[in-house]
């Protein structure tokens, strides 16, 4: 009789085990991690990228000297920027994060800015290459944090509705991850491009 009990609890406690979390909240947490690497990835490419094709460009663009400069400025800060993993859950330290990456977002538009007001410098190959890979990486960063976003919003789903919410409280002691936001005021809107200027 009591083997019979313990068979049939076997299965009950594999079952509450199942639905209260117990995989898919450290499966969500990695994927979101895992998601945030790509993010950085993606920052460090740009970060050995950039100063190279900024090199290129110096030496035939003197002229644009100081926007080429803030540009080589702005990495150097975003580099020494870091966010660990385990900051994910500190909105102060992802702000900070952001706001120093947001910086090498508006040096790169001051380049851009630049081939609109000189319009000859587009026919300058290593310009239009370092125009052509600034907009391909930030396109690889933008994707990364959407996709790093659409992870941190699935893990905080899961960690939040019942039943893996006693995992995630009882077991894991879970705390919500912090999503990628925009970095100033208004970024949402798309730039307006002056020739009058």
């Amino acid at each position: 009789m009591l083997l019979n009990r313990r068979a049939l609890l076997i299965p009950f406690v594999a079952v509450s085990l199942s639905g209260c979390g117990i995989n898919s909240i450290p499966t969500a947490e990695e994927n979101a991690k895992a998601k945030w690497a790509n993010v950085q990835a993606d920052y460090q490419r740009r970060a050995d990228l950039i100063p190279q094709l900024v090199g290129t460009v110096k030496g035939e663009a003197a002229q644009e000297k100081s926007v080429l400069i803030g540009v080589t400025t702005a990495r150097s800060l975003a580099n020494a920027a870091q966010l660990k993993p385990e900051d994910l859950t500190d909105p102060a330290k992802v702000a900070k994060f952001q706001a120093a990456q947001g910086a090498v977002g508006a040096a790169l538009l001051s380049v851009k800015n630049l081939t609109e007001a000189y319009p000859d410098l587009k026919s300058n190959v290593a310009f239009t290459t370092l125009q052509s890979q600034i907009e391909g990486t930030e396109n690889r960063i933008n994707i990364s944090i959407r996709d790093y976003n659409d992870a941190v919003q699935a893990y905080n789903t899961t960690i939040r509705t019942f039943p893996a919410l006693v995992g995630a409280k009882l077991i894991y002691g879970s705390k919500e991850m912090t999503p990628y936001t925009a970095t100033s005021a208004g970024a949402q809107n798309a730039p307006t491009v002056d020739f009058a200027k």
